[in-house]
């Protein structure tokens, strides 16, 4: 799942401080989110040892990283999610040409998730039960009157996007609109499943949570481009009160991005890029490794680049 810093300025001072000049002959950008982790290592350690070149795998926002690819200083992206990014993707992409984005891409959903026993035994079906304060009280831990939700970490664009949606249906009047790192989310789903407590919270797939728990989508209204009007912070100061989305997400998409000039300065690894496609079931397993059984990322890449030779030989040719 997923993309994805906040602000203008922020951009500004980490260009000029993280993406100094490297020694590396290859930049990956690494996301914050479990499967980006995995899937920037394993094309670090897949590069390495097939082209014997070194790749610098560093962690940072995909506003910074675009800033980077556009510039030269970041070389690729592993997982850049649409449409939560259709405006970086239209800037960088379609109207400058610096970014390529591989002609691979994995599907993807997004949406609000209960656990099954919060579905049945409480009635939370529809995201129109979130406006219900009735049904809502159920899920308020602090006793303020207000259910909460998590609805994504701080830095991700799908987490101003919830923010729009909540604004748009209503539920930010009757909810706590949370903002964690996805391990103190997903941590919260593990403990309401293990006490059999209600919980409604951000999911998207491919993700773990689907294979380690019961899970159920809220229903939503069906998608419809003409009432999804979507600005995010980086365009405009006043991005929540310009937009409105009160409908389902647009099916989702994510595949690597990387620098348009690197298909003339290694045209090997730009190939490379374009043919890597990782099953949807490959990356639920990547977020298990690191989310559930606490695996190191770059051991995990080690592991799955070593079990994979013949995949990954097949992505240099």
């Amino acid at each position: 799942m997923k993309a994805m810093l906040r602000g203008v300025c922020v951009t500004a001072v980490l260009v000029g401080g993280i993406l100094q000049a490297h020694s590396a002959d290859l930049v990956v950008a690494m996301p914050n989110w479990p499967s980006g982790q995995a899937s920037a290592n394993i094309i670090k350690v897949a590069l390495e040892k097939s082209l014997k070149i070194d790749v610098e795998v560093e962690e940072m926002g995909t506003l910074i990283a675009f800033t980077g690819l556009d510039s030269g200083k970041v070389d690729v992206h592993p997982e850049v999610w649409r449409p939560n990014l259709d405006s970086v993707v239209q800037k960088y992409v379609t109207e400058r040409g610096t970014v390529h984005l591989s002609p691979r891409s994995v599907s993807a959903t997004q949406g609000l998730c209960v656990t099954q026993k919060t579905y049945d035994d409480y009635g939370i079906h529809d995201v129109a039960d979130l406006k219900d304060p009735a049904k809502t009280k159920v899920f308020d831990t602090n006793g303020d009157g207000k259910g909460e939700i998590w609805i994504g970490a701080q830095g991700w664009s799908s987490t101003d996007i919830e923010r729009i949606r909540a604004k748009s249906y209503g539920y930010a009047a009757t909810m706590t609109l949370l903002e964690m790192p996805e391990e103190v989310g997903m941590s919260a789903v593990d403990a309401a499943v293990a006490t059999d407590k209600p919980i409604v919270f951000y999911c998207y797939s491919p993700h773990h949570v689907f294979e380690l728990h019961r899970i159920k989508q809220l229903s939503e209204p069906a998608f419809d481009g003409a009432k999804w009007n979507v600005v995010l912070p980086a365009d405009d100061p006043m991005w929540l009160s310009k937009s409105d989305a009160p409908i389902a997400w647009k099916p989702s998409s994510f595949s690597v991005a990387y620098a348009t000039s690197l298909s003339k300065r290694l045209p090997q690894v730009a190939k490379f890029l374009d043919n890597i496609d990782f099953s949807a079931d490959e990356v639920t397993a990547m977020s298990y490794a690191l989310e559930v059984e606490r695996q190191d990322p770059a051991t995990f890449a080690e592991q799955w680049v070593a079990s994979h030779e013949d995949r990954v030989k097949a992505w240099m040719n």
